[in-house]
């Protein structure tokens, strides 16, 4: 009784007075089971306009869930006022512990969503015996009513990358202020008109003062970026570029190698085995893999050249000044087409037009190494849902997760 009694204090509903409190099990599980009756005349107001209304238009029997009290789930049982008013017609009254239409509480709610945070939404509707659906809801409605629209003002630089969203190749974007940790936007579709809408959202002025965008070498994200901020300079990130150097031609060079020693069976095996351990930096070998590694480069000359000219195209990125990076890139530019090593020779021709990128660097240090980061993070949550049926729920809980600092 004494506990039926403390239950009845913690009710805090307003508008509405505790007419009886009752304990119950079900199938092993306690519930307290409250029934509230309406206050009499008290000053009521309209959901829709806002605006205070006295006349009661009719009441309706509810039964909604509210937060757990001590080892026992809670029911509130109570008529849900519809108020008569003037100026919109019958409308439910406005409750601060009670969204219109809701079946549970805004505590219960927030509870759930703040659970929501570090849990799996299955793991959250079983804690509370609630469908999962409803759930996903309420953290959903909860992300929007805390994040809000991204605020897009005084956005200088920008950084953009892609993200397997499912399987098959299907790719969404995420856009971020790398100065501020903080994600701005994402959208399905990795294409230029994909990321169309973040300009269109970004509006005409704020485009033109956007400084520089840093990418991989998509050219759909080139070209939008291009078109849409004149004044912003597009800058090359090394790790997609070194990347793309290593599958395009290291890789090739070493499969062209391996296939020229098919009678030698042995050095084939090395050579076609050698794949990671020519992709790796140097200060990432294991023990005894930097003797491997100069022994296959001193028995294979090709992979020697490439190897050698991909560190010295990562060192354009260490320059801080234009004129050294420009002609450290003729320098590297004549090297590569001189080697006569076809694979290596396409690459440099391919890379001479993204130049203006490269050279960009060094006014803008960047990279999308956070991104990188952001990308990883971003599998992490999609794994612990087990996927996201929703692209807007996913992409809330993304901002979530990096909403920015300072």
């Amino acid at each position: 009784m004494a506990q039926q009694q403390c239950i009845s204090q913690l009710g805090g509903w307003e508008g509405y007075d505790v007419e009886s409190c009752a304990i119950e099990v079900h199938r092993g599980v306690s519930w307290c089971i409250v029934h509230l009756s309406v206050q009499p005349d008290r000053q009521r107001w309209c959901s829709s306009c806002l605006r205070p209304c006295r006349a009661i238009h009719d009441l309706e029997q509810r039964r909604i869930r509210d937060l757990p009290v001590f080892e026992h789930r809670t029911v509130i049982i109570f008529p849900r006022v519809r108020v008569a008013c003037p100026h919109c017609g019958p409308r439910v009254e406005l409750l601060r512990w009670l969204d219109p239409y809701a079946r549970v509480t805004r505590r219960l709610g927030e509870s759930v969503a703040r659970l929501c945070k570090v849990a799996a939404v299955l793991h959250v509707a079983r804690h509370y015996d609630l469908n999962w659906k409803t759930v996903k809801e309420l953290d959903k409605a909860y992300l929007e009513r805390e994040l809000g629209p991204a605020d897009l003002d005084g956005i200088e630089i920008i950084g953009m990358d892609e993200f397997a969203i499912q399987k098959g190749h299907r790719y969404a974007t995420v856009i971020v202020e790398p100065t501020r940790k903080r994600v701005l936007w994402i959208g399905r579709g990795n294409g230029r008109e994909d990321i169309r809408p973040f300009f269109e959202l970004l509006g005409p002025e704020r485009c033109a003062r956007l400084k520089a965008a840093v990418m991989d070498m998509n050219t759909g994200y080139r070209l939008e970026v291009q078109a849409r901020c004149p004044n912003a300079a597009i800058v090359f990130d090394l790790f997609h570029v070194v990347a793309k150097y290593g599958r395009e031609v290291i890789d090739r060079v070493r499969v062209d190698r391996a296939n020229e020693l098919r009678s030698d069976r042995p050095s084939r095996r090395i050579v076609k085995g050698a794949r990671w351990l020519l992709l790796k930096n140097r200060d990432s070998l294991r023990p005894g893999e930097d003797v491997e590694l100069d022994e296959l480069l001193a028995a294979n000359h090709s992979l020697f050249v490439v190897y050698v000219l991909r560190d010295a195209l990562k060192d354009l990125w260490a320059q801080r000044q234009p004129e050294l990076a420009a002609k450290a890139w003729n320098s590297w530019y004549r090297k590569a087409l001189r080697s006569g090593i076809e694979p290596l020779r396409r690459f440099a021709k391919a890379l001479r037009l993204y130049l203006p990128g490269i050279l960009a660097h060094c006014r803008y240090p960047l990279g999308t190494n956070l991104i990188e980061g952001i990308n990883n993070k971003i599998k992490v949550i999609k794994r612990m849902a087990y996927g996201f049926r929703d692209d807007a729920y996913f992409f809330l809980k993304i901002r979530a997760a990096f909403p920015g600092v300072g």
